[in-house]
């Protein structure tokens, strides 16, 4: 397949540009996610190129627009953080067409909800001052937007420079497998990054034909990573501070 140079992506402090790194590196196809848990924030850093699908159908109670916010103090105890949505088109609504319901309300809500978790942490003026550009976001009235630069803006904390494109800009053949596959071919990517959901309905054989492996991605299950794949990253972020938890991603990285 011939290379598809992207659309330029919403402003946002991590990097997106038209251009292609070099390939042969490690590709994560992944919707966009409000404040994504850390599993997932794990999965994208690695990543040397992040595509977002965000032109698949909206799901209701996911994390596209609801993240898991646990208490700083006490991480077993967590309250759902949501933007409330609108699909103008009913049930098909492609996620990139969800609307924000009264976005400057959703944007005091988020904004006080994370300062009310986390601004005991040494480490809140670092978020709070980070957490500019999701603000923005609202203005937008698209929930994918702000839930994309809820994901750029703590990759950014973390330092990975990493790739980021989206689906809605790149062409690929239908089939959910075929797709996918397609997708990474475009960037040249030698392993497609699948989580353990993934991995359960996966062709591999897709990603075989075009000559890029299937690494699936494992988070360690002791330490941080035991509420990993439930709460937002977050909690992990305001309670190790920016370094510690960019060493944790990166030795989880180093496995693949």
């Amino acid at each position: 397949m011939t290379r598809t140079n992207p659309s330029s992506a919403t402003a946002s402090p991590a990097a997106s540009s038209t251009d292609f790194p070099a390939p042969d590196g490690l590709c994560a196809i992944h919707q966009p996610n409000l404040f994504p848990r850390l599993t997932t924030l794990a999965e994208l850093f690695a990543a040397d190129y992040w595509i977002v699908l965000d032109d698949v159908q909206f799901t209701h109670r996911d994390y596209q627009h609801r993240t898991r916010l646990a208490a700083l103090a006490h991480p077993d105890r967590s309250q759902w953080l949501t933007i409330p949505t609108h699909l103008p088109e009913g049930r098909k609504t492609a996620i990139n067409r969800a609307l924000v319901v009264d976005p400057e309300l959703s944007r005091r809500k988020t904004m006080g909800m994370l300062r009310q978790n986390y601004g005991a942490s040494p480490h809140w003026p670092t978020l709070a001052h980070a957490m500019e550009p999701v603000a923005d976001a609202f203005g937008s009235g698209r929930t994918a937007a702000v839930a994309e630069t809820s994901t750029r803006v703590l990759l950014d904390l973390l330092g990975r420079r990493g790739q980021i494109l989206r689906s809605s800009g790149l062409s690929a053949r239908p089939g959910r497998s075929r797709r996918l596959a397609d997708l990474a071919a475009l960037t040249g990517a030698r392993s497609y990054l699948c989580g353990t959901g993934g991995m359960r309905y996966l062709r591999t054989s897709r990603f075989t034909a075009r000559s890029i492996t299937v690494t699936p991605f494992l988070a360690p299950p002791t330490g941080i990573w035991t509420s990993g794949r439930e709460i937002s990253a977050i909690w992990a972020l305001m309670a190790l501070g920016p370094v510690t938890l960019t060493n944790e991603l990166r030795a989880v990285t180093l496995r693949l």
